[in-house]
């Protein structure tokens, strides 16, 4: 007997229980940002749990290895409206549901508010903040439709509070963080779910960017004292103690997309939820702690 007429005699012998049906639908997941750390990570926990993937990165060059284990792989700026839609449609298309949206790309634009040009703060938003939203109305129509569904956006501890020298990263993570808050109240009605995942520093190459992001101001003399922190304490390493490794935020994220009922927000990590504590504290007294922060760390 061929190994094919094994099978279909299998599915006929219990009254045909699955002869002639379809194959159940696999769950969907859209994710941006994956050709490192967090978004590749997670790309790879979803998949080892059997949900259809589509992993996007800027240049899919960059996430071959995510096609090869099983993942649909896409080209996905999230600054370029154009492909965000066409990305979703041909999730639809191909696999007739979107059940997740993972939006993850981002990057850390640091340095003192004044010098950081209006052009690099708006590219900052553009992809922090506009991105997900292009993403969220793209996919929402979809959940409606189906009455199910989760957007997770990334945010970060810095998105709950800040400190000098991040002001243009925290802002856009403040707005995000604004931004899902009003749009959780506004589908819960429609069974879709909007969840925050806030990560302290992470072991990934997304906090070199961030130091690149910060040799290429136009440095001014009255700030030196705070670069100076940055360039000698690594204020924004992701190699300190405190760090977690991009798999326990994947873990965290799949954890929120399989849950029927999941939290508004997820801080990962113990050092992360005691940082985020320290917006309880008068203004006054936070603002004397960094100054303090930055006299030891100069």
């Amino acid at each position: 007997m061929s190994e094919s007429t094994a099978d279909e005699t299998a599915d006929t012998a219990d009254g045909g229980a699955s002869a002639g049906r379809p194959e159940p639908k696999l769950e969907t997941v859209l994710i941006t940002g994956c050709s490192s750390g967090i978004g590749r990570a997670t790309a790879k926990a979803f998949n080892d749990e059997g949900w259809l993937v589509y992993a996007t990165a800027r240049d899919t060059d960059d996430i071959t290895d995510l096609a090869e284990i099983g993942c649909e792989t896409a080209e996905l700026d999230v600054t370029d409206r154009g492909q965000v839609e066409r990305v979703v449609d041909r999730m639809v298309d191909e696999s007739g549901r979107i059940d997740c949206v993972v939006n993850n790309a981002g990057f850390a634009q640091m340095g003192p508010v004044e010098d950081v040009p209006t052009e690099k703060m708006h590219k900052q938003f553009d992809v922090n903040l506009y991105g997900p939203h292009r993403l969220a109305r793209a996919a929402l129509p979809h959940m409606r439709e189906a009455e199910q569904g989760t957007i997770i956006n990334i945010s970060s501890a810095l998105g709950r509070i800040t400190f000098p020298g991040s002001g243009v990263y925290s802002s856009s993570k403040f707005a995000l963080e604004g931004l899902s808050d009003a749009l959780r109240g506004e589908v819960a009605e429609f069974d879709v779910d909007v969840v925050v995942v806030e990560p302290g520093p992470v072991e990934t190459a997304f906090y070199e960017r961030a130091d690149d992001e910060i040799d290429g101001l136009p440095r001014s003399d009255a700030y030196s004292d705070l670069y100076e922190m940055y360039d000698d304490a690594n204020l924004v390493s992701g190699g300190g103690p405190m760090s977690v490794g991009p798999e326990e935020v994947a873990d965290t994220i799949l954890n929120a997309a399989s849950s029927t009922e999941p939290d508004a927000r997820y801080p990962v990590g113990t050092g992360t939820k005691y940082f985020i504590m320290a917006r309880f504290l008068p203004d006054s007294v936070r603002d004397t702690l960094f100054r303090l922060v930055q006299k030891f760390a100069t």
